[in-house]
């Protein structure tokens, strides 16, 4: 059954015969999406999957990083999850510009070369703590929940002028200051 008709079977309750036939389709689909990544793509899915069991009932990260104190302007290493084309998604780097509530609004990052800088992507350089140059995602900003973050790896000083220019970017990037 498609995803749509799984949903209206909802409306009409959940029967244990019902979700056992789910869980057998979404495990059959499950394991055919899998056979066909490469290596790194499955152990890439099978890290974020395990963090997700262990992480989703936590509010924050401070009931999974009690040590660690996550400031506006760290780079931390971060599991966003399952991805569509065109998103980001398991393990990767991300620049934390804001938190509220819980969440932290993260623009996510690459170390891989860019062949050619478009609008939706700002070179960083060399950022302390990282070994290689690298590029946020403007177009891929999002709020996340803190318990996704495993790590700090850097910082860039929110009061400083790189920082106060990704601001700006990302909110024209998003449709923030759009004229007329």
């Amino acid at each position: 059954m498609e995803p749509k008709e799984w949903l209206k079977q909802k409306e009409y309750g959940i029967s244990a015969c019902t979700l056992k036939q789910l869980i057998h389709q979404a495990k059959k689909e499950e394991m055919e999406m899998l056979k066909a990544l490469n290596p790194n793509e499955v152990y890439d899915y099978m890290i974020s999957k395990l963090n997700f069991c262990q992480r989703k009932q936590a509010y924050n990260y401070k009931e999974i990083l009690p040590q660690i104190r996550i400031r506006k302007g760290d780079i931390c290493f971060i599991d966003f999850g399952q991805a569509y084309l065109m998103e980001i998604g398991y393990q990767h780097f991300g620049l934390i510009l804001a938190f509220k509530h819980h969440k932290a609004l993260v623009v996510p990052m690459t170390g891989k070369p860019i062949r050619k800088m478009k609008s939706h992507l700002f070179a960083l350089g060399e950022i302390p703590g990282l070994y290689k140059e690298s590029c946020l995602f403007l177009n891929d900003a999002k709020w996340i929940n803190t318990a996704r973050i495993i790590d700090v790896k850097g910082h860039i000083d929110p009061k400083g002028k790189q920082f106060q220019q990704i601001l700006k970017c990302v909110c024209e990037c998003i449709g923030a200051f759009q004229k007329g």
